[in-house]
């Protein structure tokens, strides 16, 4: 017991007043491990209760991110005074280094803060589809200074919080499961408006992905300088690979525009010479 205690009491380093001695690093073990171990405790809780309640995934996500940044500061706050370093008089002295430090990393500590109010105002989510800057992204994971998504690509991409929290960002899942696509395409004049209206919501409707077949529409939106341009719109709930889905209807609707001999016009422009033009070119010939 005495040999245990002269090694626990054995000095390593020795600043000023500050003796850093075997024990004192034994706590700040001892401090970790049980950080870690109250943090998966509570992670476990916290999904287990949120399977049985049927909690949504990323409000839980998010509190216990939120749950796990409080509990880390608090064990570094612990470290620190076991260690012998009073955190009042350390803030207190440096001050002035803090500051040069905060107006260096400005943009840093505005990623960690757009991090918080993401994760305490839940306006996104994991598994949540946003556009961003013309980008289709799944967020996979909300951290303090930036979220990890991944594009339609299937590259994985790192986003600083604050691009979220201060541009304008679409969140294709924030309001319900389905949403409403739309495809435009242009016919030749002369098509029969009627029939193209048909093939157009036939065509999208056989897609598997598309719902609700009363509320799949085609629409004659305008009259174009070279066709007539049609729109269906349509919804489904495949948002993240919507584009594949696109893809087979556009397919789709070419395939019955050639069963029924309906052309898809190239752009068209009509020159007209005026007479004394005509009268200028014919002299000179």
């Amino acid at each position: 017991m005495e040999t245990l205690k002269k090694i626990l009491e054995f000095e390593l380093i020795a600043v000023g007043d500050s003796k850093i001695r075997v024990y004192t690093l034994v706590a700040v073990l001892v401090i970790i491990l049980i950080t870690k171990l109250i943090i998966w405790l509570i992670k476990k809780a916290l999904f287990r209760k949120a399977k049985l309640k049927n909690f949504d995934k990323g409000n839980t996500y998010a509190l216990f991110q939120i749950i796990k940044y409080v509990i880390w500061v608090i064990s570094i706050g612990l470290i620190l005074e076991t260690i012998g370093i009073k955190i009042t008089v350390l803030i207190a002295g440096s001050a002035a280094l803090l500051v040069g430090i905060g107006l260096g990393l400005q943009q840093t500590f505005n990623d960690i803060i757009s991090g918080l109010i993401l994760l305490s105002e839940k306006s996104i989510k994991i598994d949540d589809v946003l556009q961003i800057d013309h980008d289709v992204v799944k967020i996979q994971s909300i951290g303090l200074r930036t979220s990890k998504g991944l594009n339609t690509d299937d590259i994985s991409i790192i986003i600083p919080n604050s691009l979220i929290t201060t541009n304008k960002v679409i969140n294709w899942s924030h309001q319900t499961k389905k949403t409403r696509f739309k495809i435009d395409v242009g016919v030749a004049y002369g098509s029969n408006v009627d029939l193209v209206i048909k093939i157009l919501e036939e065509s999208a409707f056989e897609h598997p992905d598309v719902l609700d077949r009363d509320l799949t529409e085609a629409r004659l939106v305008n009259f174009g300088n070279s066709s007539l341009d049609f729109q269906v719109l349509f919804f489904s709930k495949t948002i993240y690979r919507i584009n594949k889905v696109k893809s087979d209807i556009r397919r789709n609707i070419s395939q019955k525009f050639a069963e029924n001999k309906i052309s898809i016009p190239f752009p068209q422009m009509d020159l007209h010479l005026k007479s004394n033009y005509t009268e200028i070119l014919k002299k000179d010939e």
